[in-house]
């Protein structure tokens, strides 16, 4: 389980606490946006389990895109790092922080 997408989308934050993902994932054919912020995800569209253990990004989700934002995190005037990244592009970037 340490090494799902969403285990490693959240051990990238602990190791930037700088930025802040907004990952738009597809799971059971509805999209969802996700925030992860120093270790800890939320959905911003569907409630989210009150369980840590509890993934909000399972496995079989499909990642459509990652921004990286800047923290702190406002949503009416988000300073965006990057904007788009497919999950090939965030795995290089998993690797750079050796996740």
């Amino acid at each position: 389980m340490n090494n799902s997408i969403g285990k490693r989308l959240e051990q990238y934050t602990t190791k930037r606490p700088q930025e802040v993902l907004l990952v738009t994932v597809e799971i059971a054919d509805k999209q969802d946006q996700v925030v992860i912020f120093k270790g800890f995800s939320s959905s911003l569209m569907h409630p989210t389990a009150f369980d840590p253990d509890v993934p909000v990004i399972p496995d079989e989700a499909i990642i459509i895109s990652v921004d990286r934002v800047a923290s702190p995190y406002n949503p009416e005037a988000p300073h965006y790092i990057q904007q788009g990244l497919t999950w090939e592009n965030m795995q290089a970037l998993l690797l750079e922080v050796g996740i």
